[in-house]
């Protein structure tokens, strides 16, 4: 089969002058390159990699935001016979260390970084240090310099298909990271969804969600390099919107908590019953719809993909109700993301999908659902006795999800099996569709249900920064507290009665990952949220309130 690479070598060849690229410098500016500039950049630095005589297969570890050069580093590593290992840009400078430690990294490209002050003493002395343009200025080795002045890498070197290509270190939404290892036959084992979707050469995507985690990779780097799409990179939080609208992307991907920010800055434009109102009027919904996926700069999305977390059907059907086909997709880093999706014109809201091709589920007796894809991850970086806990002998994952099959083979993830919590009346109670249904108030972004041991339940939710602005003011502090009664009242009716929440608390407090609320993907980290407030829920039940501000 063809690597990632062979891919590549096509495109430097068949289509040299076709733009890739599209990378913001600031000001407004960007800087494009072509597959034969790009490949150009990745000869000179593999290079240079291969004049350091490092043994191959060694690992170099890649610390940084998305960008251009994230992509053309990742080649390099490649082309140079050595292992790709991507950190997240936002990680502690404890969690930095572990994994340069525990990986052996021989060296560190570092590139486009925020706050990269209180993360630098992670980088362990002595560690060799490259570059990329926009990084933080360091006394290192610069890309610019070293793609000048190196002797580029002539021909086209392979990688054998079952060569170790990447070592993922997982997110840590609970415990140490661990590196999950992926070959290039795992990494290349989804580009049949190319064909399947209809992505070519022609098609544009964004890259911003983080390329250190497979779902970017799997659905954006990797198929790029393999259809030749092009890609475009945005430059930060405030020039998103003039980035998207740059790009104009007919493919588009992004997690839950986005697509809810998304509503909610189109809801802060135009209120949500009027919104719905004229959507329901023929002779305007296509008027509207236009203007409010332009505004998104999703005008031109012929589909788009939610993933890394499930996503309330009501967020589903608002979507669709602007004409934009959303679908979803389920995988984890252990198996590159490849596991399941929903198809064009088969979607069920609430379901995830049917197996990719390739991939077999089945249920435990328990509700686990089991994975056994052709992206099964080689293992975990030395921790056999993790991968056999992960690993069975059948070759399926035990994904610790929870879930339900429908008659044609749709998947609906129900949980995760250790989020199962028990009250104190003896009852199990899981948290995740629970959380779903308090989020599809307008007002609120974020939810996590708990209750561990007390009598019933109980909801945490964080509002969005619009409601946020408005609790400031009397009135509308009552208003948004009488709305919540009355949708705590609504969700509690759908709910069996031990799974009923008793109060509901809106903290003032954002999660996010800087806070260490937020995985790096947007997950909110469990364990993190409830040990943070784990001293005040005594308190929380002793108020007569239902609806708490904390």
């Amino acid at each position: 089969m063809k690597t990632s690479l062979d891919y590549a070598y096509e495109h430097e060849k068949a289509r040299p002058g076709a733009t890739w690229l599209t990378q913001p410098i600031g000001g407004g500016a960007v800087k494009e390159y072509t597959w034969l500039a790009a490949m150009a950049e990745v000869r000179a630095m593999a290079g240079h990699l291969t004049s350091l005589g490092l043994p191959r297969g060694s690992k170099i570890a890649l610390f940084s935001k998305n960008s251009a050069w994230w992509i053309l580093a990742d080649l390099a590593i490649w082309m140079s016979g050595h292992v790709t290992v991507p950190l997240y840009p936002t990680l502690a400078p404890e969690t930095i260390r572990q994994i340069l430690e525990h990986s052996e990294a021989a060296l560190v490209f570092v590139g486009k970084l925020d706050g990269f002050e209180g993360m630098q003493h992670g980088l362990p002395e002595g560690l060799p240090v490259i570059t990329l343009p926009l990084a933080p200025a360091l006394d290192a080795p610069r890309w610019e310099d070293l793609v000048k002045t190196s002797t580029p890498v002539q021909g086209t070197p392979p990688r054998d298909p079952d060569d170790l290509a990447t070592i993922v270190y997982t997110s840590g939404s609970t415990g140490t990271p661990k590196g999950v290892m992926h070959s290039f036959r795992t990494l290349c084992s989804g580009l049949g969804a190319l064909e399947e979707y209809g992505i070519t050469s022609d098609d544009r995507m964004l890259s911003y969600l983080p390329l250190a985690h497979v779902l970017e990779r799997t659905a954006v780097e990797i198929p790029s390099i393999a259809s030749g799409m092009r890609i475009y990179f945005a430059e930060s939080l405030g020039t998103f919107v003039a980035d998207l609208r740059r790009a104009r992307p007919t493919v588009f991907i992004s997690v839950p908590r986005l697509w809810s920010k998304f509503q909610q800055g189109v809801f802060a434009k135009m209120p949500p019953k009027r919104l719905a109102f004229l959507l329901r009027i023929p002779i305007v919904r296509g008027i509207i719809r236009k203007k409010v996926l332009g505004g998104l700069g999703l005008a031109d999305v012929r589909f788009a993909l939610s993933g890394s977390a499930p996503i309330p059907a009501e967020l589903l059907d608002w979507y669709r109700s602007l004409g934009l086909e959303l679908l979803e997709a389920y995988g984890m880093t252990e198996n590159f993301a490849i596991s399941h999706a929903t198809k064009l014109g088969e979607v069920r809201v609430g379901y995830v999908g049917t197996t990719r091709p390739g991939v077999v589920h089945k249920l435990l007796d328990t509700g686990e659902l089991l994975v056994k894809s052709p992206g099964n991850m080689l293992g975990y970086y030395k921790s056999e006795a993790l991968t056999r806990e992960m690993l069975d002998d059948e070759g399926f994952i035990h994904t610790g999800d929870r879930g339900e099959i429908d008659a044609h083979g749709r998947l609906k993830i129900t949980g995760r099996v250790k989020e199962l919590f028990k009250t104190s009346k003896g009852k199990y109670v899981a948290p995740a569709p629970i959380e779903n249904a308090l989020m599809v108030h307008d007002d609120v972004e974020q939810a996590l249900v708990s209750g561990p041991s007390m009598p019933q339940p109980f909801g945490i939710v964080v509002l969005s920064e619009a409601a946020r602005a408005r609790a400031s003011v009397a009135a509308e502090l009552e208003a948004i507290t009488r709305s919540l009664e009355a949708h705590l009242d609504r969700t509690n009716a759908t709910l069996d009665p031990h799974e009923q929440l008793e109060k509901l608390v809106v903290t003032r407090d954002a999660w996010a990952i800087e806070n260490g609320m937020l995985t790096p993907t947007m997950k909110v980290k469990r364990a993190a949220i409830e040990a943070r407030y784990a001293g005040k829920v005594d308190a929380w039940y002793a108020a007569s309130a239902r609806v708490l501000w904390d």
